[in-house]
Formats: structure tokens, C-alpha cells, sequence
């Protein structure tokens, strides 16, 4: 894996112990080799078609994934495998938090999917309502994701 301004060039070298591992939390029944592509409708923000798609290193952020995502199906996180180059996610790096906390990364080549998580313990449900809340109160102010645009 190179990495060069933010963005990692992920090679096809196959599954190894010392591979990055990266999650995909959505509401989306999908099956392993399926691809997660751009120009869905977002799971977030203003919900229009999506440029970009994301996964992340950490199970937690895929949790919450999962958990802000729209709709009404069960809530599912996913092994992905990028197909081409990622980058950080803007929406939770240097512009809003130091560095990348979250290790969330965004792209515009598809991921494939290799495996779920079947067993993982979500946030209390006082902290998801809290984070929606504050969710539709940036909405409200006109504060939109950097990902929307």
C-alpha cells in the first residue's frame, strides 16, 4: 500500500494476516462478492446520488454507519475490499477533527464485498437519538455534509 496526499493506492495482493481490514455499515442486504458502488442515493446528508462511497478501519465507525443510515432494514457491517484508490472521508478529518480518529476513508471506485459481521454490539439507543438529533440540528442550520456536494 503506497500512500501519497491523503490518498492510499490499495494493491490486488490478496487476503494476508497483515492486511488492512476495512467495514461498510449500511442498511442494504448485500451478499459477499456483490460491489458497493457510486450513484445510489446516499444513506446520509441530502440523500441525493451518491459521488462517493465510504468505509472505514474501525468496527465503531462502521457501527455508526449502520446505525445513521436511512431506512428501515436491519442494520449490517461488512468486510470490503477497495478496487482502486481511497482517501480520507473530509467530513471527519482535518476540517472537523485533527488527523483521521475515525480511520474513514471515502472513494469513487467500488468495493467488494467479502464478508458481515454478524455479531457486534451497537451504541445505546439514548446515544444514536442523540447523534440523529444533532444530525437534524446541523441540517437544520444549513450545515450540510462535505459529501453531499
Amino acid at each position: 500500500m503506497e500512500q501519497d496526499n491523503n490518498e492510499q493506492k490499495i494493491t490486488n495482493q490478496g487476503a494476508t494476516p497483515f492486511a488492512q481490514t476495512f467495514f461498510h455499515g449500511t442498511k442494504a442486504d448485500l451478499k459477499v462478492g456483490d460491489l458497493i458502488e457510486v450513484g445510489f442515493h446516499s444513506n446520509y446528508g441530502q440523500k441525493r446520488k451518491a459521488k462517493h462511497i465510504f468505509l472505514t478501519a474501525t468496527l465503531d465507525a462502521a457501527i455508526w454507519g449502520a446505525e445513521l443510515a436511512y431506512g428501515e432494514g436491519k442494520e449490517r457491517i461488512y468486510l470490503v475490499e477497495p478496487t482502486g484508490t481511497i482517501e480520507d472521508d473530509p467530513d471527519l478529518t482535518d476540517k472537523k477533527f485533527p488527523g483521521n480518529p475515525s480511520m474513514s476513508y471515502r472513494s469513487t471506485q467500488p468495493f467488494k464485498v467479502v464478508g458481515e459481521i454478524l455479531v457486534w454490539k451497537g451504541h445505546p439507543i439514548e446515544q444514536v437519538n442523540a447523534m440523529k438529533a444533532a444530525l437534524e440540528k446541523l441540517k437544520d442550520q444549513g450545515i450540510d455534509s462535505l459529501n453531499d456536494a
